[in-house]
């Protein structure tokens, strides 16, 4: 008799919820290969992560770590290997050609790093936040003005990107990956080609588009630094989750906490400082406290 059955007729065990059911993004054990010549790149090799709705996360990792494939993968223009991925009601890797289309129009929204990949360089910034919408064109101009405004770019309405700053443009590149009012917006190295303070500004932007719109936002970047402008970094190291620093502030206090990430293997990455500084190599010796864990490492006296 099956579980369908026997849940029908009021019997059996209810099933298992799956990991990371009440999350907007769960990726569980995500890996994606690619074939380069006669070599085999694991550029994710059993990632997983979950984001929860209107949450804002940065993504940080080295060149290579696969924080860039993650992000191809969430957007649909990428296609998993293996595991599972999903997005809201969509699942990735079950998703036809079609389909995938229809994805990346109504549930998420991208912003590149190269600001000439963002917007029409003959349009000009309301024209190129209009672009995606729908509707009357003057129902179109107005919401994109109030986009535009929302993100502090309202001024450069009328101006072509060639007449704004990278800042600016990149601004006027979130509020148009905002047009289609995406769950999850995108952005990969935003801030890449652009000075300290006006990479603050973007960053103000994204978190503005976060906190009035209730757009979940994930951000890759290699600066470390962004950890003090969200609540929550999560580092990828060699194609996987390997920790996690968490930004709280209790009354005027902002601490941030840093947490290694035990994937549902039970496997986590010792940071390498730790390993250096213990002289910790191809074998650990673990013992189980009342109420924590210790790493030794090998040959330790017991």
């Amino acid at each position: 008799m099956s579980d369908s059955t026997l849940q029908a007729l009021g019997g059996g065990a209810k099933p298992t919820a799956q990991f990371g059911h009440d999350a907007l993004v769960a990726c569980d054990n995500l890996v994606r290969i690619f074939q380069s010549g006669s070599v085999e790149v694991q550029a994710l090799q059993g990632l997983d992560l979950l984001v929860d709705e209107g949450e804002m996360v940065a993504v940080v990792g080295a060149s290579g770590s696969g924080k860039s494939t993650l992000l191809a993968v969430l957007s649909g223009m990428d296609a998993p290997t293996a595991g599972r991925v999903r997005v809201g009601r969509w699942d990735l890797m079950a998703m036809h050609a079609k389909e995938r289309v229809a994805y990346r129009r109504q549930m998420v929204g991208f912003v590149w790093q190269q600001t000439s990949r963002n917007l029409l360089p003959y349009l000009t910034a309301r024209q190129n936040v209009a672009v995606p919408m729908r509707g009357p064109r003057r129902q179109r101009a107005a919401r994109a003005d109030e986009l535009l405004d929302l993100v502090g770019v309202g001024h450069v309405a009328d101006r072509q990107p060639q007449e704004m700053s990278g800042g600016e443009q990149q601004r006027v590149a979130i509020a148009t990956a905002l047009a289609n009012e995406p769950q999850l917006l995108l952005a990969d190295e935003p801030t890449g080609e652009l000075d300290t303070a006006t990479a603050r500004d973007v960053f103000d932007a994204l978190r503005t588009a976060n906190r009035e719109s209730g757009t979940t936002v994930v951000v890759v970047t290699h600066d470390p630094a962004v950890s003090g402008l969200v609540e929550r970094t999560v580092a990828i190291r060699d194609g996987r989750t390997s920790s996690e620093v968490l930004r709280r502030d209790t009354g005027g206090d902002v601490t941030h906490e840093e947490y290694a990430v035990m994937d549902r293997a039970g496997r986590l990455q010792v940071p390498r400082e730790y390993r250096e500084a213990l002289a910790m190599t191809r074998r650990v010796r673990l013992a189980l406290e009342a109420d924590h864990l210790s790493v030794w490492p090998d040959g330790s006296p017991r």
